[in-house]
């Protein structure tokens, strides 16, 4: 199990699924994600059975918050995808499907949890991600955890009736151990 002091980080169960369907089925969750649909719990049982077949280190982890004393409360998801074990680089993603959550730090906090498990657990050396150009908060967050813009694919992505441009985000291990150094981490 990865952790912070607010957050941890641990496999998926069957038991948090249904969670799952009920934020990617709010468009608002849904309107910064790759996941255009509503999804049904039939497909993601179906989800969640492949997903039992990818290599470990690709498998999606749930975001626990910290509640109280041994208490924690499933707030949303992350997992490494795509991983290039040859030149070491990975893409990530997240989402937070507790609305109430949003613009509190969390994702900062999980980003940070996970990169340093992506560099000092896994030795990765690049660790990239993709945004919608209109997700600012996300940039704002992605920044926040270190994350440096690379550049931009425009019109990329259509979604509700328009093309949109997608940003390629990234850190790599060295620029992450500087930051986590001045932070005295």
């Amino acid at each position: 199990m990865l952790h912070s002091t607010r957050i941890r980080l641990r496999p998926i169960e069957r038991e948090d699924l249904p969670r799952y369907v009920v934020w990617f089925s709010d468009p608002e969750v849904r309107q910064h994600l790759a996941r255009y649909l509503p999804l049904s719990m039939a497909g993601e049982e179906k989800w969640f059975e492949q997903a039992l077949t990818r290599p470990e280190d690709e498998r999606p982890l749930a975001i626990d918050l910290h509640a109280g004393e041994g208490v924690w409360r499933h707030i949303g998801g992350v997992a490494f995808q795509s991983i290039d074990w040859r030149n070491h680089s990975a893409e990530v993603g997240i989402a937070i499907g507790e609305k109430s959550l949003w613009n509190q730090g969390l994702g900062t906090d999980v980003m940070e949890t996970l990169l340093h498990h992506g560099f000092e657990t896994l030795n990765l050396q690049r660790i990239f991600l993709r945004v919608f150009a209109a997700n600012l908060r996300a940039q704002r967050m992605y920044e926040k955890a270190g994350f440096v813009l690379e550049g931009r694919m425009r019109q990329a992505e259509f979604r509700e009736g328009a093309y949109q441009d997608v940003l390629l985000y990234s850190v790599l291990r060295d620029e992450w151990r500087s930051r986590a150094a001045a932070q005295g981490r």
